[in-house]
């Protein structure tokens, strides 16, 4: 009897171990701040309604969090990080000191949401932001996603190695498989058909790091609740799968410069077969999910031809047959998804991500991509994409993204509409949006953005501050405010990364970019934010922000300063000409120097994340090239110049600034001078002075240097001042 008692208690200690191990809460705490799990109990409990919810309340001298699953539970905690604890959580600080003894919750506080499905990522962002992640980076991005609610993300790491093994088994060499798959900094394009082996080729230890990677990914998402959307397949090949095996597939025009991958459509005989042997081959690494991403005709400019119809049904039957229960995810952009392609696909299982629906919803709301009957009676989501290419810059649609949302409630097409998508081509950018959109499918109601600015300011520096929020107000009704009918791709670019003209405005070839704001008002909202600094000297999340809204103030003058310089080129006034080239090269120095306070706007950061997936100097070279010709070139000359994708993924950061940027800017305003001298312009072979620094090995500094309120103060003062005496 004794030896029963002692095995039935060692096996209620293993199983308390197992329920204590699955609970992410406790260890998620431990991460945020040591000691933290002791001040939080939390409790799951269903909904009578079976929506998502948590409630906040006291029990004891701990603060208890009730949800229906951990990601609810781990967004109330958020919530009364923010609005009790005076504690912010975000990409540029994940980590906290939480007060000794939490505030009590006085009265309890409940939220709930019939918006069951929270998406994030976009293929964009996993090769933007997320290409040399190591494990702890990925750690604390699981932890922001269950903190704001996401519960149904795209898992698109080591998608490569499923290729790998599904391409081997067809009889696929190493080298036609390197010649097949991207390098890290460009397999979102090849995922998403657009080009083959750019940036490879990728070792075998990248596939081994790789499959690792995204089994513990999965793995943590497991424990959360969280559901992983893993990419599908809708009939891509090699360009050479016509020869290699045999298969009657349809080449694409080049996509930007770049030859792009095969498409077998989806109605061949042989796409059933090559379906389930990806199906088969993804299970085998990664498992199975009740979710998977496929774009067919992603950008395709010659699918006319095609039978919509009869296409989707068979991507969707390759899907049933790898999981009967599995919905079909696809991004509303451009043309897709065709009308006649999922017109025929059963309601329920496919939803859409309306992937830009802050500016252009398709749904059926007013807007440049207004579809009359939306999507008909599939199930969607409403997605912010916030951010194109990575770049960096203020930016947001507070009011248009306020009122989008709130049209679902009352607009007879929001019916079918099931939750939100952080959809963003690049992130660790503009939190301010991120959490807006992040908070919405909890509140009761929609506020204002002034009502909503209140609390965050508070929330986001622990105290509320006059100063602050008036700097806020301003950023929110100017550079945050893109009304509607403005569709530029993400924020208003920096002239400094640019490539030199004399008819310069937008930088990449696709922004779109339109003047919506007053350049000057981000110079007032940065002599706020300096009036509040020594009130909040050393408070993370204050310095992150004061830099980030100083550096977009002298980006804006910056762009004054370059218009004043071409009319004194063009009116041949030399004297007022060197003044103004040498305050628009110096403007850039100082963006560099007040841009090294901060590790998120350091180029060393990037570069040496990069460096360290590489197990060997060669690997280490291979990822830094990716990593320096993404933010540049992206491309070869043909693709940099003819294709436009040069300065796509531009980066006002520091080390790029001084090295890349200026003396692309210095050459050009030499060379005008010299034709104010009477010389001769010659144009200047811009890929030909970028090229070297996409090969260059220089180490740049991952490290802060410098206190940032007191360079932020003394480049205001440079830049803002001597307007003043001018």
């Amino acid at each position: 009897m004794k030896r029963k008692i002692i095995l039935l208690s060692l096996l209620l200690a293993v199983t308390m171990g197992v329920c204590a191990a699955v609970n992410p809460i406790p260890a998620m705490l431990e991460r945020i701040d040591k000691g933290a799990s002791k001040k939080f109990v939390t409790e799951l409990k269903k909904s009578p309604d079976g929506s998502d919810y948590f409630e906040l309340s006291q029990k004891g001298n701990k603060v208890l969090v009730k949800g229906n699953n951990y990601v609810s539970v781990a967004t109330g905690i958020n919530w009364y990080l923010k609005h009790y604890a005076g504690v912010h959580l975000s990409w540029n600080g994940m980590s906290a000191r939480l007060p000794d003894v939490l505030p009590a919750i006085a009265k309890p506080e409940r939220h709930s949401t019939d918006m069951k499905l929270r998406y994030d990522f976009n293929y964009c962002t996993y090769s933007y932001t997320m290409p040399f992640w190591n494990w702890e980076r990925w750690e604390r991005e699981i932890d922001w996603m269950a903190l704001h609610g996401v519960n149904l993300p795209l898992a698109a790491v080591g998608q490569e190695c499923v290729w790998k093994n599904m391409l081997t088994r067809l009889g696929y060499t190493k080298d036609e498989i390197n010649g097949f798959i991207a390098g890290p900094a460009f397999l979102a394009w090849w995922a998403m058909n657009n080009l083959e082996g750019w940036g490879g080729p990728n070792p075998d230890s990248w596939y081994e790091s790789q499959e690792k990677m995204q089994k513990r990914i999965l793995s943590r998402m497991k424990e959360f609740g969280i559901t992983p959307v893993l990419p599908g397949y809708s009939g891509m090949m090699p360009s050479n799968a016509d020869k290699k095996l045999g298969l009657n597939i349809i080449k694409s025009p080049l996509w930007n410069g770049f030859e792009r991958p095969a498409f077998l459509y989806p109605t061949d005989p042989k796409f059933q077969e090559l379906a389930m042997l990806y199906y088969k081959e993804q299970a085998a690494l990664f498992g199975k999910s009740g979710y998977y991403a496929m774009d067919p005709f992603h950008e395709c400019k010659n699918a006319d031809e095609f039978d919509f119809d009869a296409g989707g049904k068979a991507v969707m039957a390759a899907m049933k047959r790898a999981n009967p229960d599995a919905v079909w995810v696809v991004q509303a952009w451009s043309t897709n998804p065709r009308e006649e392609m999922i017109a025929g696909l059963p309601a329920g299982d496919l939803l859409i991500l309306d992937l830009f629906a802050e500016c252009k919803p398709m749904w059926g709301i007013e807007s440049p991509a207004k579809r009359e009957n939306g999507f008909g009676e599939h199930k969607w989501l409403m997605c912010m994409l916030e951010n194109f290419g990575g770049n960096v810059g203020l930016h947001g649609r507070m009011d248009e993204l306020l009122d989008n949302y709130r049209q679902i409630s009352v607009h007879p097409l929001g019916k079918n509409c099931l939750g939100t998508g952080l959809t963003m081509e690049g992130s660790e950018n503009n939190p301010v949006m991120f959490e807006m959109m992040s908070e919405l499918p909890w509140l009761d109601s929609v506020p204002t953005k002034e009502e909503w600015l209140k609390g965050y300011v508070k929330a986001r520096y622990g105290r509320y501050d006059d100063n602050i929020y008036q700097a806020w107000a301003i950023l929110a009704n100017g550079i945050y405010n893109a009304p509607m009918g403005n569709i530029q791709q993400g924020p208003h670019e920096s002239i400094f990364c640019a490539r030199p003209s004399l008819d310069n405005f937008q930088v990449s070839s696709w922004s779109k970019m339109k003047n919506y704001y007053d350049p000057t008002s981000t110079a007032e909202a940065a002599r706020l934010m300096l009036e509040a600094a020594e009130g909040f000297r050393g408070n993370n999340n204050y310095e992150y922000d004061l830099v980030d809204i100083v550096r977009q103030a002298v980006a804006d003058e910056g762009r004054r300063v370059y218009q004043r310089t071409i009319a004194d080129y063009k009116c041949y006034d030399r004297k007022s000409f060197d003044a103004n080239s040498t305050r628009f090269l110096d403007l850039i120095l100082l963006q560099d120097s007040l841009l090294a306070t901060r590790p998120e706007f350091r180029v060393g950061s990037w570069i040496a994340k990069a460096r360290d997936c590489g197990t060997t100097p060669q690997e280490k070279d291979l990822y830094e090239w990716n990593s320096r010709v993404q933010i540049t070139t992206w491309g070869p000359r043909q693709c940099a110049d003819k294709g436009k994708l040069r300065d796509y993924a531009h980066k006002e950061w520091n080390g790029i600034l001084k090295d890349f940027y200026y003396p692309r800017w210095d050459a050009y305003l030499k060379t005008l001078r010299g034709g104010l001298e009477g010389k001769t312009v010659e144009p200047i072979d811009y890929y030909a002075m970028e090229e070297p620094w996409t090969l260059d090995k220089k180490r740049y500094a991952v490290e802060a240097e410098g206190d940032c309120i007191d360079t932020a103060r003394e480049v205001y003062s440079r830049v803002f001042n001597a307007n003043q005496d001018r």
